[in-house]
């Protein structure tokens, strides 16, 4: 008998590799791709894109689409080969929605388990509104894909499917130079067609 707590199993849907999000070796190399580094994404009709970058190391930390009146905030980060970050990371959501005053419950979604929470916008007023989020998580082959998204895909059907979609269309470029787990996988500004 060994006292090592086993590893977090990966978190995927069973039809990942076929239906995504992609690893880069999966994907359709011939689709035209916007190229983030990190992760690619597949343009669509009325996708708006913004890069979130950090203000003090000007580094580009999240990738923010809005899409069929919903927003969806993307991070790719490496991950171990055999087990999965999103087990944890569920973990550590729940405990920063609860220090903020939210609720938070755990539910099978499209692409496995998933937290919706509802998070005051303003911390310590009385009344606050609320908003709601739904945090989705991938496991990849060496990568973790996290998702938050907010807007009409966290109460409607058919947004919430377009936002889906839209996840599961994203490609991880993990690279391979090594990694720490958990760490962000290098994103970048999109280089416009006629350069790249």
């Amino acid at each position: 008998m060994s006292d090592v707590s086993p590893l977090p199993a990966k978190s995927a849907p069973a039809d990942r590799e076929s239906v995504g999000p992609f690893d880069e070796a999966e994907a359709n190399a011939v689709r035209p791709y916007i190229d983030l580094g990190g992760i690619k994404i597949l343009p669509r009709e009325g996708l708006n894109l913004r890069l979130e970058v950090e203000e003090q190391t000007k580094r580009i930390v999240a990738v923010g689409l809005d899409y069929a009146d919903s927003t969806l905030q993307v991070q790719p980060f490496a991950a171990p080969r055999t087990s999965g970050l999103w087990e944890e990371t569920r973990d550590q959501i729940r405990q920063q929605v609860k220090q903020q005053g939210g609720r938070v419950e755990e539910r099978e979604g499209p692409l496995g388990p998933e937290l919706l929470a509802e998070v005051p916008v303003m911390a310590g007023a009385e009344g606050a509104a609320k908003r709601l989020a739904r945090f989705v998580g991938v496991d990849g082959p060496r990568w973790f894909l996290r998702g938050v998204i907010g807007g009409a895909a966290t109460s409607d059907v058919e947004a919430a499917a377009a936002v889906e979609d839209l996840f599961r269309s994203i490609v991880v470029v993990r690279g391979g130079s090594p990694m720490p787990p958990r760490d962000l996988i290098p994103l970048r500004m999109p280089q416009s067609p006629a350069t790249a």
